[in-house]
């Protein structure tokens, strides 16, 4: 089969993202409709705003532009940090404007090549120096009763202007927005501290939730880096030759298709191309996940981001930078953030409706025990201001998404490219896997396995006629032979009035001899089989080989075993699933006997053959009327409609092929079958990690918050515990990018 794969088949996700309280990891390029009528005269402008990192800066931006006359879409790229926006307004001022009232800088790109993030710019360090002494010190007088109170008021409020003016500046613009972020919540807690006089623990509060979302960041970027890093792979420059034969060095980005590009040992491989000269090993671990390098010759392909090991090699160049099997990958990876996954979508809706409900809670519980239950106006007060810290739902709104890019960068690492969360985390769930045969357990290429010889007399020159015989057809099963007799440095003799026998081989002759060579059914038409040789044909049948024999007027004088050998890496495979309590079954177009024959040798548990595409839709179609969650791997058109139905759809060796990358549910980068039940396991772990997180976000919180409701909590308390768990629930969804 080739490798040409299946076209788009699962229901498209949901990728409108609703405002978050806190920041998440950058999700892939999310659009969102503005205008369902389009306009003739539309265009797309792209701008970089460095402070849109996160799904807060992206619902006040969303907000803000979709209520703005002219604007169509909006597409947010929150891993380069990158809006476009399709308009039909005469100039892009009226969005800068509206971006800059939100408190953001848009900067106008040129091109699409300067999406790629650039620096982000350092910030001061001394603000939050000046802001952790100024709270310390607040506390400190406080405590001891070595200042008056106005005194620890000026220090508490240079401490809180120091470290928490942006908390404010953000808070006051998600408040004109109707926007209840984080920084809204924060910003109204500390200003509700100091207005009943709490300004020692105001500042600490600040400090604190400043140090918190500072660090918190970091460890994002990690999460985020572990994609960008795909992008460091492949050099910015290669060797190119020119048309006088002198070679130069040039930036990637200007070498053409068809430019002919030299590699030296130990460098990485720059562009995709088609080996024209030299042999080398190539390490392609950074694309397609093998473990072992792969030995490079004329005719070989090699991909961008691969390391050449030993020797020199020249290729032509078969791609563009921007649309290597390394950059459609990145873009893969990009796009697969944006189809939220099932956890995440429940988390967000929760989250939206979660966080106002909690600040009218709050309110009440400040107004409601002083007015009509005859309680303490200042401690019913700070109680709600400590409610409303404590309450954020940051940690549960971080977890899903830090822990599905984590997985997605994990699984890319493996060779293994998964097209969205909700296939990394649905993946856990299957339970049958079907498999094709032909070229995704087998080769796919018929080989020469036995050769016996019949009749001693021809014991030295069987081999020499056959394949003589067989050079002259262009039947896979005849290339099998000819193949063989080339390996073994046979020279071959000519055939006189060669003809093709349709369904049965191929007879000519050799020194004016007649000869035949083909199937079974080809000996039975020349009346010369035999019961012995019916009984040793039968045998090799049932094992699912091809048999073709060598005849002349008198007798069968050889016979040819070719088989579409089983990978290595299938039985492995096969066992690590059976292990992890996936049932196996092969569907293929083969006949029954061969389809067995593979399915034993690999220990599959189910085999079908004589299938039509049709057939296997069915077979799939009947596993999930028994309740099965199902898998599908194949490498062609013809499985098409069973990946389609299957919950997931694995293509096989999909580097180098635009169609699988584009259109796979999960793509295998090379033919290791082993990388099915690496995803399983990594599916598995990424699904219990966010059970995890999501259990210890609530848990906590609930504890707090009946903690606070006795009275017990205070506010600097409560930012430990919501920045403690935010921090948390991010190492926990971290520790599957550990290698």
């Amino acid at each position: 089969m080739s490798n040409s794969v299946f076209t788009p088949h699962k229901p498209e996700q949901n990728h409108d993202h609703h405002g978050h309280s806190c920041c998440a990891p950058a999700a892939a390029p999310s659009v969102v409709k503005v205008s369902d009528v389009p306009s003739a005269g539309a265009r797309l402008s792209s701008f970089r705003i460095e402070a849109m990192d996160c799904p807060t800066e992206q619902t006040l931006i969303q907000n803000k532009l979709g209520k703005m006359a002219g604007v169509q879409q909006l597409e947010f790229n929150l891993i380069n940090r990158v809006l476009g926006v399709t308009h039909d307004l005469p100039s892009t001022d009226p969005i800068i404007e509206a971006i800059k009232s939100l408190g953001m800088q848009a900067d106008p790109l040129e091109s699409s090549s300067d999406e790629a993030p650039g620096p982000v710019a350092k910030k001061h360090w001394w603000p939050l120096a000046v802001a952790g002494v100024g709270a310390l010190a607040a506390e400190v007088l406080h405590i001891t009763d070595a200042a008056p109170t106005w005194v620890i008021a000026l220090v508490a409020l240079v401490s809180i202007l120091s470290g928490g003016l942006t908390t404010y500046k953000k808070g006051w613009i998600a408040l004109k927005n109707l926007n209840l972020n984080i920084n809204a919540l924060m910003s109204i807690a500390v200003t509700g501290a100091v207005l009943i006089g709490q300004w020692p623990e105001a500042a600490m509060v600040m400090f604190l939730f400043t140090v918190a979302e500072l660090i918190e960041a970091k460890s994002l970027d990690r999460a985020r880096n572990a994609i960008g890093g795909l992008m460091q792979m492949a050099p910015d420059k290669a060797t190119v030759q020119l048309a006088d034969g002198t070679w130069v060095e040039r930036e990637v980005n200007e070498v053409a298709l068809g430019d002919i590009v030299r590699v030296r040992p130990g460098e990485r491989i720059g562009l995709d191309g088609e080996v024209v000269a030299g042999r080398s090993t190539i390490d392609q671990a950074p694309i397609t996940g093998e473990s072992l390098p792969i030995e490079k010759t004329v005719g070989d392909k090699v991909f961008a981001g691969t390391i050449n090991q030993a020797g020199a090699l020249e290729y032509r160049v078969t791609a563009a930078a921007s649309n290597s099997t390394l950059a459609r990958i990145i873009h893969a990876v990009e796009q697969a953030q944006g189809a939220r996954a099932p956890t995440q979508r429940f988390v967000d809706s929760f989250a939206k409706i979660y966080t106002p409900v909690v600040f009218i809670f709050a309110l009440a519980v400040a107004v409601i025990p002083p007015l009509f239950m005859g309680g303490v106006w200042f401690d019913w007060v700070y109680r709600a201001l400590v409610l409303l810290v404590v309450a954020c739902p940051c940690a549960l709104v971080i977890s899903t998404p830090v822990t599905i890019v984590s997985g997605l960068a994990a699984a890319a690492r493996k060779g293994i490219l998964v097209k969205g969360g909700v296939y990394l985390e649905s993946g856990h769930k299957l339970d049958f896997l079907a498999l094709d045969k032909t070229g995704t357990i087998t080769h796919g290429k018929p080989v020469q396995t036995d050769y016996v010889v019949l009749d001693p007399l021809f014991a030295d020159s069987a081999l020499l006629l056959a394949a003589s015989l067989a050079t002259r057809s262009d039947h896979p099963v005849s290339l099998a032979v000819a193949t063989a007799a080339v390996d073994n440095n046979i020279s071959l003799l000519a055939v006189d009035n060669f003809t093709a026998l349709a369904g049965r081989g191929v007879r000519g002759e050799i020194d004016g001899q007649l000869y035949h060579l083909g199937n079974h059914r080809l000996v039975e038409e020349l009346e010369l089989c035999s019961p012995e040789l019916e009984e040793k044909l039968f045998a090799l049948e049932e094992q699912g080989k091809t048999v073709i024999l060598l005849c002349d007027s008198s007798g069968p004088m050889a016979l040819f075993v070719v088989a579409d050998t089983v990978k290595e890496s299938s039985r492995q495979a096969i066992s690590e699933l059976h292990e992890l309590g996936i049932k196996t079954l092969m569907l293929t177009g083969d006949n029954p006997h061969t389809a067995k024959a593979i399915a034993a040798q690999v220990g599959i548990d189910q085999a079908e053959g004589n299938l039509l595409p049709e057939d296997k839709l069915k077979a799939i179609e009947a596993l999930y009327a028994q309740g099965h969650h199902v898998g599908m791997v194949g490498d062609g058109i013809n499985d098409a409609p069973a990946l389609a139905r299957a919950e997931i759809g694995f293509a096989m060796a999909a580097a180098g092929t635009d169609t699988a990358i584009e259109t796979a549910d999960v793509a295998l980068m090379d033919d290791d079958l082993r990388k099915i039940p690496a995803f399983i396991r990594l599916s598995r772990q990424t699904s219990s990690i966010l059970k995890q997180n999501i259990a210890l976000a609530l848990v906590i919180k609930g504890i707090f918050l009946a903690i606070t409701f006795l009275g017990m909590a205070t506010m600097w308390m409560a930012v430990f515990a919501d920045m403690g768990v935010s921090l948390l629930v991010v190492f926990n969804g971290l520790r599957l990018l550990r290698k």
